[in-house]
């Protein structure tokens, strides 16, 4: 059968393919849409294969807040270039993504595949679902979130509090909106000290005994030393240690205490997700 202007671009419409890919699956296929269909995916699988050892650091992150703030998602999508990062294909897909997370799917690469092969297709790129990260709200919760620098880095954080009037109060949606501009910027790695690994912590302990000012030195001295020296490194990368980056006499915790005294509440962060564009 001969391949119609018509069928080409009806193909088109359902796959998002390539012109030149369509009329050769459609030739292959005798002019069968559905098997033309079906080629084009095997062999944008088999594309997509051979794309995916490819570097991907570009892309986006994505907050998305759905049901008035009881759902938000965080997602980092990459793909090769910046240029196919901004089309209206790859922002599509990422919406699908966003979607699907916050529908609670655990396993988006796997129920996204064919959409995947099909931008990877279109696009010519390794495209990857590098990310994701699903905030539910309990309780007399908040949850805020931010996107910084275009979609370079992208932040949830969750405050908690023991009064529902707390959680509507327009000074603790402030408090949120701080904190997370405090984690896109000051990039944080943990809450507080407790979640720091133990091994890290040791790694710290060694590097800072090696320090020659301390060679020679009695334990009770080497180990104030190494005390000292961990409270500035929870203070680098701790949210609850770090200085507010609003202002530099104040630490996280301490901004958080004041709120929650103007409120006659407790106040705590329970959580927070971080995302930088191909970034560790």
């Amino acid at each position: 059968m001969a391949v119609t202007t018509e069928m080409v671009k009806k193909l088109r419409a359902m796959t998002n393919a390539g012109m030149m890919d369509v009329k050769r699956a459609l030739e292959d296929a005798g002019g069968d849409l559905d098997k033309a269909a079906q080629l084009l995916r095997e062999r944008g699988i088999a594309k997509a294969d051979k794309k995916s050892d490819r570097v991907a650091k570009e892309g986006v992150v994505g907050t998305y807040v759905h049901h008035n703030g009881k759902l938000a998602v965080l997602v980092e999508v990459n793909s090769e270039t910046d240029f196919v990062a901004k089309t209206d294909g790859f922002k599509a897909f990422v919406d699908a993504v966003a979607a699907r997370v916050l529908a609670g799917d655990e396993n988006v690469a796997g129920s996204l595949k064919d959409e995947l092969v099909a931008i990877v297709s279109t696009t010519g790129e390794n495209i990857r679902i590098r990310r994701t990260a699903r905030f539910a709200r309990t309780g007399n919760a908040v949850i805020e979130s931010y996107i910084h620098m275009g979609g370079k880095v992208g932040v949830l954080v969750e405050l908690t509090c023991g009064k529902a009037a707390s959680a509507a109060d327009p000074a603790v949606a402030g408090l949120a909106h701080d904190i997370a501009l405090q984690i896109a910027a000051a990039a944080p790695r943990w809450l507080d000290q407790t979640q720091v690994p133990s091994e890290i912590v040791e790694s710290e302990k060694a590097l800072y005994r090696q320090d020659p000012k301390l060679a020679g030195k009695p334990d009770k001295i080497v180990e104030n030393a190494l005390t000292g020296k961990l409270r500035k490194f929870y203070g680098d990368v701790c949210l609850v240690n770090q200085v507010f980056v609003k202002d530099d006499k104040l630490t996280v915790t301490q901004v958080v205490e004041a709120t929650a005294k103007a409120c006659g509440d407790k106040i705590a962060i329970r959580r927070f997700a971080r995302f930088q564009l191909g970034a560790a």
